[in-house]
């Protein structure tokens, strides 16, 4: 089921919302049982026969968990660091099985010669994010900072709808002390208005705008797969309507999970913060899908050495770090490519800070010229590297690039849609983001507080007619183009 469409909108989100707070009325384990079942419903909807999937997943996960927490209390730390390893390598082998045995098989045979057939696996939606979310809650666990007893919880915190086909990645810690706070069962109308609010600006993202510019994206990348050649002006249009595609379409699905989750009265972790006003690509990191950044630098850039190392090894867990990273999003060759370019563009950024810093310049101030001109050279460089992220081959990956570097010529030939990406370039780079509008009213969990800052005093939200009638306009505008477009369009993440 997708957040964008009618029975989405008009029947599931209402009836789970209402059931919800009527049940906490009476008894808060049985509001918690029932959004667990909601959220199993709305993951069934896409695929029924993967539901047993996710429930074995979570029912092994839980009893790792328990076992782990038990073994803590005996100070057994060898038949802990074991049951760790066998529940992490296994919850490893089944994200493997599922996510890349293709591309292993296609690998060998084409390493080999070889031409063994296997059944396409069909790839789970959000394994990779219920399988790292669980990870994160048995690595948590066994260092002592996480525990659970409370099955109907837990399976909660695994299933929760807003966040389950394609993230944030949650933490045990963030998420279960809500789930225990009796005022989370209560009905609150001002979190309903602002989740409300938070939601349709997403909806907006989503099937205004990122929807909109998608059509100029397609047709480039089919024409380099074919292997036709595309001329410099197609392959930069084609690049930039992907890369904001992307963006308003990631950003717009973060909207909307945090507001879902608003209404329930849940705070999610904040998990897109304007990625594109970044001034350097280690700022980018920290913007875009931050949840999953950081779990890779907790429980993967960390635990290799992180920088206690030495400069050398620090820059070879970077690299090993983003590789894995890219890895995640998708098993393909474009996607190890797509990894190993930000882990070169981080160890460049990386040398940069320090060759700055032995020259004795202040790292904590800058020039308007100098945040323009990073901001910039950051975006750039985060476009060109999302070309092989969208490319179905590395064949037709290169040769976009290769336009776009103009090695096939200047050629101005074809469209370019300048005046809409002209458009959403000034949306994501002038207007402010969602919780910058709705900063005082708590709409999201924030690893990076001083980056929420409050926006000028017109673009603040307010439970008032004006905001009313502005969030109405834009619900009336997506309902009127989904009425005209027909089926809703999936989220670009729902496929890693």
């Amino acid at each position: 089921m997708l957040f964008n469409s009618f029975e989405f909108i008009f029947f599931f989100l209402p009836l789970t919302v209402f059931i919800f707070f009527w049940f906490g009325k009476y008894n808060t384990q049985l509001s918690c049982a029932w959004l667990s079942a909601a959220s199993l419903f709305f993951y069934a909807w896409w695929n029924p026969r993967y539901v047993y999937l996710l429930l074995f997943s979570i029912a092994f996960n839980y009893t790792m968990g328990i076992c782990i927490t038990k073994l803590l209390v005996l100070k057994n730390n060898r038949l802990v660091n074991l049951t760790l390893f066998i529940s992490v390598f296994s919850n490893t082998i089944l994200l493997g099985y599922y996510k890349y045995f293709n591309f292993f098989v296609d690998v060998f045979n084409s390493s080999l010669g070889f031409s063994y057939q296997f059944n396409t696996i069909i790839l789970p939606l959000g394994i990779s994010f219920f399988t790292f979310t669980q990870i994160a809650f048995l690595v948590d666990t066994s260092r002592g900072l996480a525990s659970e007893y409370n099955f109907i919880h837990y399976v909660l915190f695994v299933t929760y709808f807003p966040h389950l086909i394609a993230g944030p990645v949650l933490h045990h810690r963030e998420m279960m002390p809500q789930f225990k706070k009796a005022e989370t069962y209560r009905l609150s109308y001002q979190c309903i208005a602002i989740g409300l609010t938070i939601f349709i600006i997403g909806l907006y993202k989503k099937v205004i705008l990122a929807d909109d510019i998608s059509k100029y994206v397609k047709p480039v990348f089919d024409s380099a797969q074919k292997g036709e050649l595309v001329s410099f002006k197609e392959s930069w249009g084609a690049a930039l309507s992907y890369s904001l595609q992307l963006y308003f379409d990631f950003s717009g699905y973060s909207d909307m999970a945090i507001g879902i989750s608003r209404m329930f009265g849940i705070l999610l972790p904040l998990n897109f913060n304007s990625p594109y006003k970044a001034t350097n690509i280690i700022d980018f990191w920290r913007r875009w899908h931050m949840t999953l950044s950081r779990f890779l630098r907790d429980y993967l850039y960390i635990p290799l050495g992180g920088n206690r190392k030495g400069v050398v090894r620090k820059h070879l867990n970077l690299m090993m770090t983003m590789i894995l990273g890219g890895l995640w999003h998708g098993s393909g060759w474009t996607f190890i490519v797509w990894g190993s370019l930000h882990g070169i563009y981080l160890i460049i950024n990386h040398l940069w800070h320090g060759i700055r810093r032995k020259l004795g310049q202040d790292m904590s101030k800058s020039t308007i010229v100098g945040r323009m001109s990073g901001c910039f050279i950051t975006f750039i460089a985060v476009v060109f590297a999302w070309v092989f992220f969208r490319a179905e081959s590395l064949h037709s990956g290169l040769s976009i690039t290769q336009s776009m570097l103009g090695l096939n010529g200047f050629g101005f030939t074809g469209r370019f849609q300048l005046s809409m990406i002209a458009k959403l370039l000034l949306i994501a780079w002038l207007l402010p983001n969602t919780q910058q509008v709705l900063a005082k009213h708590n709409p999201a969990l924030s690893f990076y507080e001083k980056d929420i800052k409050s926006t000028l005093k017109w673009f603040e939200w307010r439970p008032n007619l004006v905001w009313l009638f502005i969030i109405f306009l834009l619900a009336f505008d997506c309902i009127m183009n989904a009425m005209k477009g027909g089926n809703a369009s999936e989220f670009l993440y729902f496929q890693f």
